[in-house]
């Protein structure tokens, strides 16, 4: 019998199973080669700002995004962005793996949902990024950076709005990567499509026009809209991108769910 399609039951046992395999065989030095990304975006800034800009910042850049803060501008969007990725890895490359350890054909006929079992992977995911973003943030207070922020209640929905997108993003990706049995290429092409589009480190307004439409078909674009409103400006969330933000990333959701059982099945068939 197939369990109810979001089953607590599938979603607690997945997170408990990656959470015990990472614990012990955790590769550390992949921990800190992630987090020095961050770390070494926001310690560039730091010293550019301070040796090229004579620590001000160009009356474009402030029109742009609303605040004179750089180094908090930069230092949300490395923490974003390291929230991005590795959401989208852990539960985009779920499916992927299962296909190279060869239990996809076990999971396939198991009794459990597949978003029960993507959810679990996301919520690991996203407990283990709190670690990550802490360490960095932490980081960056040391060298002076004071992000803005409008409120808790603010600060949790832009978070929830960044999880749906960073959770439909990791849908269709990982129906994109079994579908072609390769992974490396394809995250990577995504990643640096994401950080040239959808505005992490510099304000979209510096992009042609087209590459601005385009980010917009990015649920990250719209939700670092409500992040900045968060935690660059704390003018607080904008209701209009809010809603692009969940609309966008449900879209997602919902492609990836439509998409994942023709891929399983086009995965199965070429391992035979």
């Amino acid at each position: 019998m197939l369990s109810p399609p979001l089953s607590p039951h599938v979603i607690r046992a997945t997170f408990w199973r990656t959470w015990t395999v990472t614990r012990r065989a955790y590769p550390w030095s992949y921990f800190v080669g992630t987090l020095m990304l961050g770390v070494f975006t926001v310690g560039l800034a730091h010293l550019g700002l301070a040796a090229i800009g004579g620590g001000r910042v160009a009356g474009d850049f402030v029109t742009a995004t609303g605040s004179a803060d750089y180094l908090g501008y930069v230092t949300v969007g490395a923490a974003a962005f390291m929230f991005v990725t590795h959401g989208v890895l852990w539960a985009g490359k779920a499916l992927i793996q299962e296909q190279r350890e060869g239990t996809l054909g076990a999971l396939l006929v198991a009794p459990a949902g597949r978003l029960p079992y993507l959810l679990g992977f996301a919520a690991f995911a996203f407990t283990a990024i709190v670690l990550e973003v802490s360490v960095l943030l932490g980081c960056a207070y040391a060298l002076g950076v004071r992000p803005a922020a409008s409120g808790p209640g603010d600060a949790a929905l832009a978070i929830l709005v960044l999880g749906v997108a960073v959770f439909g993003m990791s849908l269709v990706l990982s129906a994109v990567m079994i579908t072609a049995g390769e992974a490396h290429i394809t995250q990577n092409s995504v990643f640096l499509a994401i950080a040239l589009l959808s505005g992490f480190t510099f304000p979209r307004r510096y992009l042609p026009g087209v590459l601005q439409w385009l980010g917009e078909l990015v649920p990250t674009t719209a939700a670092m809209d409500v992040l900045r409103g968060v935690f660059t400006t704390g003018a607080g969330p904008a209701p209009g991108r809010t809603a692009v933000a969940l609309a966008v990333g449900l879209l997602y959701v919902v492609v990836g769910l439509l998409w994942l059982p023709r891929a399983e099945r086009h995965a199965m068939e070429r391992s035979y």
